[in-house]
């Protein structure tokens, strides 16, 4: 078996693994809470709803049509934030004074939480694919930055007294020496980013753009349609769960080539 096939093997069973581990919490908070079963559904009338039912259908289409715009809004979120994550990074490992003017600045706005700047967000960005990318961006970019950079100052001292002694500058250093070095940190960024845009993604669509599955989950509880929001939050559960063992793969196989060590 080649050293792909054993990744993506590891991939699918951690994915199974943890949706039978969601699945199994999923069930036993139902009869934890005794939930009554009108409000709690559980996975077999999730998947009537979904493909036995006479409008079984409609609910896909409805469902699918929602998840796609979340989709959509997540990528705009996820790739504002890892940009500017990495940008960032990038400053403060290059200069202490960026780091020590700037990072106050993020530390405010990370304390403050995304649902008490949103209405101010929204004011000054309307209620259009901008304020998606921002509200998402801010989402992923605190957690992705402390992440990148502690990896871009994890290299050993002695690989950068390695490339000085060659007269390399600090760009140098950083592309041959802290960004291979980093690759282990920025991979647990992304990991972590992927649910973290999704999350974003969904308190945007409730908040400010009415679409996607973040509306529909308010739109349906409204309308006391039970089967609707669990569908709801099944799929954009499964999604994620998904997403994230592929970003766990693509560590595996990056990681490999460039001599990382990773776990077995």
């Amino acid at each position: 078996m080649t050293s792909l096939s054993r990744r993506v093997g590891k991939t699918a069973y951690n994915t199974f693994i943890s949706l039978a581990v969601v699945t199994v919490l999923w069930m036993v908070a139902l009869w934890a809470l005794d939930v009554t079963p009108y409000i709690g559904k559980n996975p077999v009338d999730v998947y009537n709803f979904l493909f036995t039912v006479e409008k079984s259908a409609e609910n896909r289409e409805l469902v699918l049509t929602a998840l796609g715009h979340t989709m959509v809004d997540a990528s705009i979120g996820f790739a504002f934030g890892i940009f500017f994550a990495t940008l960032i990074a990038v400053l403060f490992t290059l200069s202490k004074g960026i780091e020590q003017a700037l990072m106050p600045i993020a530390m405010l706005l990370r304390s403050v939480p995304l649902i008490a700047m949103a209405p101010i967000i929204i004011l000054i960005f309307g209620r259009a694919e901008v304020t998606v990318a921002v509200m998402g961006a801010i989402v992923v970019l605190f957690p992705a930055l402390v992440n990148i950079v502690f990896g871009l100052r994890s290299a050993s001292p002695a690989m950068y007294d390695l490339v000085n002694v060659y007269g390399a500058g600090k760009l140098t250093a950083l592309r041959t020496v802290a960004f291979p070095s980093s690759l282990p940190a920025f991979f647990a960024a992304l990991k972590i980013s992927v649910p973290g845009a999704i999350t974003g993604a969904l308190l945007v669509e409730w908040l400010a753009t009415g679409g996607g599955i973040g509306y529909g989950i308010v739109s349906a509880v409204g309308r006391a349609k039970a089967n609707e929001v669990w569908a709801y939050v099944v799929v954009i559960t499964l999604v994620s769960i998904v997403l994230y063992n592929v970003v766990a793969l693509i560590e595996d196989s990056v990681l490999a080539r460039f001599g990382h060590a990773t776990k077995k």
